[in-house]
């Protein structure tokens, strides 16, 4: 055994002022451990962070606010120039579906549009604004 743990109770009129888990080699070691002023302070003076006391408030705070912008501004975003793009759709306007048909604007009522997706059989479908997926006509990309 070279290391002796050696684990004290003060004694009742005594309080303890700092607790270590390091090895103590011999008695007299132990004793110096031990500060006899037992109002001293335990370590060194403290660290504070960039940001003072409230640093991992203001850090958590940070976090949440780029967690919104990514999770609820992005598709929202998104979902009103969908919408743009749907109200600003016109008669003759060739579009694509979420699905992949290709097809031609012939008729708009609400929320439902008329394609004419061939022209040989001039075969027509009724489709939901919501399935277009892009203008054609106004998208060049």
């Amino acid at each position: 055994m070279n290391n002796v743990w050696i684990l004290a109770q003060p004694e009742p009129d005594q309080t303890p002022s700092r607790i270590t888990s390091e090895p103590v080699t011999s008695q007299s070691e132990a004793m110096e451990m031990v500060p006899s002023d037992p109002n001293a302070p335990a370590s060194g003076p403290q660290r504070r962070g960039f940001f003072g006391p409230y640093g991992n408030l203001i850090f958590i705070g940070l976090m949440f606010a780029v967690m919104y912008m990514i999770l609820f501004r992005g598709p929202r975003k998104k979902q009103q120039q969908h919408k743009q793009m749907v109200q600003s759709l016109a008669k003759n306007d060739k579009i694509r579906t979420i699905g992949g048909i290709i097809g031609t604007v012939v008729d708009i009522k609400g929320d439902e549009i008329t394609l004419k997706v061939d022209e040989s059989n001039n075969t027509k479908i009724r489709i939901a604004a919501s399935a277009i997926g892009r203008n054609l006509s106004k998208d060049k990309s």
